[in-house]
């Protein structure tokens, strides 16, 4: 059963002061958790360690991808493939962050990993500054979680500049350079969370600025913004849907990476991550491996699975089975169009209320920030916001 903890929760007034506005679900109840998830000291360093090994197994998958040209397979666009392939092989396209979602870690069960959001994760914002704010707020210990989340991204910014594990040099190396943040106008969660991300680049020694996507100017020789050309454009836009949605732009980002005249982030390969067909070649290289799940382009027979889509998001288009193939849970939701993965089923740990709990672990450069999302079967939009301590 998860251990949780009661905690007097943060109250709007000053959530929406730092920022958070999105604190209230559609159906007016809270949508940050007024508990904290207890975790052990060696269950804090599993994630740790999980996250960390699987990051280094998704390169190898990466380089696999790439190498046997299986694009399709992870249902990449056609018109990004050459941009994935040239920010793979130069060193600078520096992936500042990503989350995995974890079933397991607490109450006894193996870490088992579910899919990696490696792209444009969500919940940033909650894990690096709102569970940390929890603590101090009810006069807890706010070192008493696994949670460098904002730090470690802020180190990350430097190493675009350095290129290694040793920061100290940034100041040394780094030319005035320019990194302008964009997301699209109309969600205040995407846009206080690039804001945010904005912030830690500032903070790490960079020139910054902020721009909707729309307000940018694009073009074979840059992009520009207010009369300024910018080196860095960080982008809360999945890279899917702008091979989706804006096939012309995708065209002109493959140009200005081809031209060396802007660095994007993340960069072009996170696509290959964040594909939940990635799911399947690890599977491939890594048969039986205790951090994963059997997944395949085909159900599994004679044991419940759930049926994902490469790149749903918000628990949408999933559908659970039982060993018989009959519907255990099912979300509709707008990814119908891509392509399925199945993957083994395996439950995630449950409170005493009937609750299911969902471990995130973000990482840039290490594993650096642990949160939990609570809900029912399938772990949707409604999920609660749950953070930790660590006991």
């Amino acid at each position: 059963m998860v251990r949780v903890k009661k905690v007097e929760p943060l109250n709007t007034d000053f959530l929406e002061k730092i920022g958070f506005y999105w604190h209230t679900d559609s159906d007016e109840t809270p949508y940050i958790s007024d508990e904290l998830v207890v975790v052990m000291q060696d269950e804090a360093q599993a994630y740790y360690d999980a996250a960390n090994e699987l990051y280094d197994m998704y390169i190898e998958a990466a380089e696999y991808v790439i190498e046997k040209n299986l694009f399709h397979e992870l249902n990449i666009p056609f018109n990004l493939v050459d941009i994935i392939k040239m920010s793979w092989e130069n060193d600078v396209h520096w992936h500042i962050y990503g989350r995995f979602d974890f079933a397991g870690g607490i109450d006894g069960k193996p870490i088992k990993l579910l899919e990696f959001n490696a792209d444009t994760p969500t919940s940033l914002f909650e894990t690096a500054i709102i569970q940390w704010a929890i603590l101090k707020y009810n006069s807890l210990d706010e070192m008493k979680q696994f949670n460098n989340t904002y730090e470690a991204i802020k180190e990350n910014f430097k190493r675009l500049v350095t290129l290694e594990e040793d920061t100290s040099k940034f100041s040394e190396w780094y030319e005035g350079w320019k990194m302008l943040f964009s997301s699209i106008k109309g969600s205040i969660e995407d846009e206080n969370t690039t804001r945010l991300l904005q912030v830690a680049a500032s903070e790490a020694g960079f020139e910054t600025d902020f721009a909707f996507a729309e307000d940018v100017e694009f073009s074979d020789e840059g992009i520009f913004y207010d009369k300024n050309s910018f080196e860095f454009w960080f982008k809360l836009i999945p890279w899917e849907t702008i091979a989706i949605e804006e096939p012309e732009l995708a065209i002109i980002l493959t140009k200005i990476i081809e031209n060396q005249k802007a660095i994007i982030l993340n960069p072009a390969y996170t696509l290959l991550f964040q594909s939940k067909a990635m799911m399947k070649i690890l599977w491939d290289m890594y048969p039986g491996h205790p951090l994963l799940l059997e997944t395949s382009f085909e159900p599994l027979e004679g044991r419940p699975y759930v049926e994902k889509k490469t790149f749903g998001r918000e628990g949408e288009n999933t559908v659970i089975y039982d060993q018989n193939r009959n519907i255990s849970a099912k979300k509709e939701g707008e990814y119908e169009n891509f392509k399925s993965i199945y993957q083994e089923f395996v439950e995630l740990p449950v409170d005493d209320k009937g609750f299911y709990y969902q471990a995130g672990v973000f990482f840039a450069y290490e594993g650096c920030g642990l949160g939990f999302r609570k809900g029912g079967l399938i772990i949707d939009n409604m999920s609660k916001f749950v953070g930790h301590i660590i006991e």
